[in-house]
């Protein structure tokens, strides 16, 4: 069954996700900040329609999702007289799949309700890649009804959609994963690192230790990169420093010791002073050079 939706943000996430939206057959409305993206997009998917403000985009929608930058560019397309909640319908569900604060969740959340609308907060987690092949791992939080009403059309880009909680777990889960992500490729640097100093073959040391209790999707997926020395894809740095802030930021107001992460995230702004605050998430090796 089709449900009318809308989408706000066709960045390298977004794009792909308003697109397995639209192949599925949802009547669909678009918008986008910067116009010439959204052009581009509704190029390719014939029969979109673009909006100009979030407004617009959500007044006829059941669902709105939103994949922004930041928390106030989520602001910025849910609050105001412009904002996506001053047009949408009661009983409509706004979906915020942007990596934000867990209070910015719970806030907006709160502001859903006072409209008589529900709020989820859904980050996800798989990269451009898991959004371009629709294999996106979706962590949500919010009311449970809500997310009954959502989780069939989020499962159009998504191999994964859970609900962990109450307004907030989503956030909280997404942080949870990259604490889990930066330890991961830290290690993954400092060990691609000493192989090519000990003259390894380091592409067949990654293959034959893929095998056993070292593999993960890091090591399979950002390994053979590393040896190679490319990095420009994937998940920027600047945007891996940002979700590490969040978490940090979290950490202090939970009282939870997270050292390895704060270093790490130390280590991505050294990357940045060498030029590479737009190179992949796994050019932590660049430092250790």
């Amino acid at each position: 069954m089709s449900t009318p939706v809308a989408f706000l943000g066709l960045g390298v996430m977004g794009g792909p996700m308003a697109g397995h939206l639209h192949r599925a057959g949802h009547p669909i409305t678009v918008y986008n900040r910067t116009p010439a993206r959204a052009e581009v997009w509704l190029a390719a998917h014939t029969g979109a329609r673009l909006a100009a403000t979030p407004r617009q985009a959500a007044t006829d929608a059941a669902l709105v999702m939103a994949c922004v930058g930041r928390d106030a560019d989520v602001r910025a397309v849910t609050l105001g007289t412009d904002g996506a909640f001053a047009g949408m319908a009661p009983g409509s569900v706004f979906i915020d799949h942007t990596t934000t604060s867990a209070e910015l969740a719970r806030e907006l959340a709160q502001a859903a309700q006072a409209r008589g609308i529900a709020f989820i907060d859904a980050p996800v987690s798989g990269g451009e890649v898991g959004a371009i092949k629709g294999l996106l791992t979706v962590m949500c939080g919010g009311d449970a009804a809500a997310f009954a009403r959502a989780e069939p059309v989020l499962r159009n880009y998504a191999r994964a959609v859970t609900r962990l909680g109450e307004s907030g777990a989503g956030q909280l889960a997404k942080m949870v994963n990259q604490i889990c992500i930066a330890g991961l490729l830290q290690g993954l640097a400092e060990a691609v690192a000493f192989g090519q100093r000990a003259g390894l073959p380091m592409a067949q040391v990654l293959e034959v230790i893929g095998q056993g209790a070292a593999q993960s999707w890091q090591l399979d997926n950002r390994g053979p990169t590393m040896v190679e020395g490319r990095f420009d894809f994937g998940f920027a740095v600047d945007w891996m420093r940002k979700d590490l802030g969040l978490v940090l930021d979290e950490g202090r107001r939970q009282g939870a010791r997270l050292p390895v992460t704060a270093l790490v995230d130390q280590f991505y702004a050294d990357v940045q002073g060498l030029g590479g605050g737009r190179w992949d998430t796994s050019s932590l090796i660049e430092r250790l050079k």
